[in-house]
């Protein structure tokens, strides 16, 4: 591996990266040249901030694929750009305010009880999604795109193998089974003759992507801040990891704050020209760890690579020939361990359910999200994920802790 040149080790993170990165636009109904284009750009970008010491690559967001599909429904793609722009925002002020205060406020203000709940309903939230397209529908289920039986084979061979790979792989191709998961239910489209390939005969060999420019509503901002929330403690997570894999503390060295307006800076970028928020992508780590190679310069080619193939006109057209059940099936998985994260950290930080005040903030949080509360005065309205992280935030700062004299249960498994 260390005789291949930084260019071809680049390339290779990228194929590591690209069926997770595609799949997000795929899914939000993005430009996935654009998603080519703002990855690389934010891993730059990201780069230049922490003065390129992380070997870690930036690219389309899991974590805001529910509210960019609704911000895409309720105002249209440039409004949900600006709104996210504002998310991103978020993240320079947080990694300032880690700069200032430290990182203790970080868990005072979402500790694992608020951060859990708000990670579940992210992935919950959008399983009636995933089972209307792994069925041949659209998102919503109004209309079938694919034969309902066909449909079925498809989405279960996609999802069946993205679960063998994940599972029983080794080596690279165990950080691959959503393109794994792609490519086999691309396949039997094919047999099926579900594909339809004239949109790459129409275009051309080179083109630009289509970008998009934000255009900034109030509504859309409030709706999209809040969100940052769990992104924000899962770059935490992230940059843990790749610290742990180097041996080098990047918490201290280039510091949190940094990496934080990185990854901020780096959305903010993407979402000028509208790309899907970014983030610190842990198959990229995984691909690290496995390589052994920590020099951040990879990374660097790694965006290039990228933005090269992001003017590329009949990949950005291939991908758009994807079947519906294709990404149904993945997705049925994906949405699911996405919940799966959020019920860890529960579990992981001991969270005790039986202390009322626990059970209560977890327990209205995903009614909330799952349910589809509303609050709204006028043309204010909060809704879904947005609504679920400042109602848990509230309850967690509002409601008195158990003072130790009546910990009970959790007092004795302390002990």
């Amino acid at each position: 591996m260390k005789s291949l040149s930084l260019p071809i080790q680049g390339a290779q993170m990228l194929f590591v990266a690209f069926g997770a990165l595609v799949l997000m636009p795929l899914i939000t109904g993005l430009d996935t040249s654009v998603a080519l284009f703002t990855a690389g750009i934010g891993t730059l970008l990201f780069q230049l901030v922490t003065k390129r010491q992380v070997p870690i690559f930036l690219a389309s967001s899991f974590a805001f694929i529910a509210p960019t599909l609704y911000g895409v429904q309720q105002w249209g793609i440039p409004a949900t750009m600006g709104g996210l722009m504002a998310a991103g925002v978020m993240y320079v002020l947080l990694g300032g305010l880690v700069k200032v205060k430290g990182t203790g406020f970080i868990d005072r203000l979402l500790p694992p009880v608020v951060v859990g709940p708000v990670i579940i309903v992210i992935g919950l939230g959008l399983a009636p999604m995933a089972v209307n397209m792994a069925l041949g529908k659209t998102g919503d289920g109004s209309a079938v795109l694919v034969e309902h039986n066909v449909a079925l084979i498809i989405s279960i061979a996609s999802l069946l193998t993205t679960i063998a790979v994940a599972t029983f792989a080794k080596g690279v191709l165990k950080l691959m089974p959503i393109l794994a998961g792609i490519t086999v239910g691309y396949g039997l489209s094919l047999a099926f003759g579900v594909i339809d390939f004239t949109p790459v005969a129409q275009a051309s060999w080179i083109s630009m992507p289509n970008f998009v420019a934000p255009e900034f509503h109030w509504q859309a901002i409030l709706f999209m801040i809040p969100v940052a929330i769990a992104p924000a403690v899962e770059h935490i997570g992230d940059i843990l990891a790749i610290s742990n894999v180097t041996g080098k503390n990047y918490f201290k060295k280039p510091g949190l704050h940094r990496t934080l307006a990185g990854d901020g800076i780096a959305t903010i970028a993407a979402t000028a020209f509208g790309g899907p928020p970014n983030t610190t992508y842990s198959e990229v780590t995984g691909a690290v760890t496995l390589t052994r190679n920590f020099n951040p310069v990879v990374m660097t080619w790694t965006a290039i690579t990228a933005i090269t193939l992001a003017f590329v006109g009949k990949l950005g057209a291939f991908m758009q020939t994807i079947p519906v059940p294709v990404m149904g099936g993945i997705m049925c998985l994906l949405f699911g361990s996405i919940a799966a994260v959020g019920l860890n950290t529960l579990i992981k930080h001991h969270v005790n359910l039986n202390e009322p005040r626990n059970l209560c903030i977890v327990g209205v949080t995903l009614v909330f999200g799952i349910g589809g509360m509303a609050f709204g005065i006028g043309e204010f309205s909060l809704s879904g994920i947005s609504l679920c992280g400042i109602v848990a935030i509230l309850m967690n700062l509002l409601l008195p802790k158990t003072r130790p004299d009546h910990l009970g249960e959790e007092v004795q498994t302390e002990k």
